[in-house]
């Protein structure tokens, strides 16, 4: 994938914007008149960490991990289960509804699929401007000269404004949501799955501008993909899910050269065209059921390395390298 120059990564002593800890969000449980209750649905458990200004955090881990349920608990587009976010000192629990209204201007998203983002009603004229007037504060012609600053920042034209989304490309549809993010200056996005949603000839495009944005406007990114290859590309650090928990989180470089968790290095094996220096590590059959998680290290029931402890004690996120963290207890593995 052919890339945009790489924008030195933050100081590691670098204020953290976002800081997260023991966010846990559970789905369910709760009887109805209809029937007894079910199983809470553990989507994210008890997790901890933070991202630092001007930082891109990749977050990687297998369908049903928790990915998409973290980015928006994050931005508090879903209410947590328990737990807390901190965004730039302002603990996101305690802004009302109207204060977190006006204070979304800062943090935004980036949908995977573009079409079902934008109104397919409102011309792209109308969905950039209607940002810019709320959160910007601007009208007339100066709302409308940012909209087109706007389009040409992500490679599109003024001209195409007065077009509706059915109108453009997958891609281009792309540019337009990221347009719209980034309509109210936020400090902060989290991009979710943007690329996989986009033809393969496309992705390294929209990766291109995401890369070359996030550099020229010193955005902070919570970047969320399945996708190993893209993630290494954007990512200052990397951050692996499994289950709802936090497996291991490194620096970008460290993680994929030398993961300390067996799940990263399952994840990283399985990439097509990845080198495998040691034994490759298969995972055998699907990720649990969120509504039943294995006890102890969620992992171990796919884990070849698991042993009696591991289903009696729940791993602590732990720093075994400068920078480089892992939850496991085998401190006897060469990966």
């Amino acid at each position: 994938m052919s890339v945009a120059a790489l924008a030195p990564a933050p100081p590691a002593d670098a204020a953290s914007l976002v800081d997260v800890r023991g966010i846990t969000k559970h789905f369910g449980g709760a009887g109805t008149l209809f029937g007894p209750a079910r199983p809470a649905v553990r989507a994210v458990e008890g997790v901890d960490f933070d991202i630092r200004a001007g930082e891109v955090l990749g977050v990687v881990g297998e369908s049903g991990s928790g990915k998409s349920t973290l980015g928006r608990l994050v931005l508090r587009l879903i209410a947590a289960t328990g737990g807390r976010v901190t965004f730039d000192g302002t603990d996101l629990a305690t802004l009302t509804a109207g204060e977190l209204r006006g204070f979304r201007r800062h943090m935004q998203m980036i949908f995977q699929d573009p079409f079902a983002s934008l109104n397919a009603r409102m011309t792209v004229r109308e969905a950039l401007l209607e940002p810019i007037r709320l959160h910007l504060g601007q009208k007339g012609g100066e709302a409308v000269a940012t909209a087109e600053r706007l389009m040409e920042q992500v490679g599109l034209t003024p001209e195409q404004m007065k077009r509706y989304p059915r109108a453009f490309s997958g891609g281009q549809r792309q540019r337009v949501a990221i347009a719209r993010a980034l309509a109210s200056r936020p400090k902060f996005i989290v991009a979710d799955e943007p690329v996989s949603a986009l033809d393969v000839s496309v992705q390294a495009e929209v990766v291109n501008l995401l890369q070359g944005l996030q550099r020229d406007l010193g955005l902070t990114m919570m970047f969320i993909s399945h996708d190993l290859s893209v993630v290494e590309v954007i990512s200052d650090r990397v951050m692996v899910l499994y289950l709802g928990r936090i497996m291991e989180i490194a620096p970008t470089e460290k993680l994929y050269r030398q993961p300390a968790h067996p799940y990263s290095a399952a994840l990283l094996q399985a990439v097509p065209g990845a080198a495998s220096p040691g034994d490759r590590i298969i995972l055998k059959g699907e990720i649990p059921s969120p509504a039943a998680p294995p006890s102890g290290c969620v992992f171990r029931t796919r884990c070849p390395f698991a042993i009696d402890d591991c289903a009696r004690t729940v791993p602590e996120l732990r720093e075994v390298s400068p920078g480089q963290q892992k939850a496991c207890i085998r401190d006897d593995l060469t990966l």
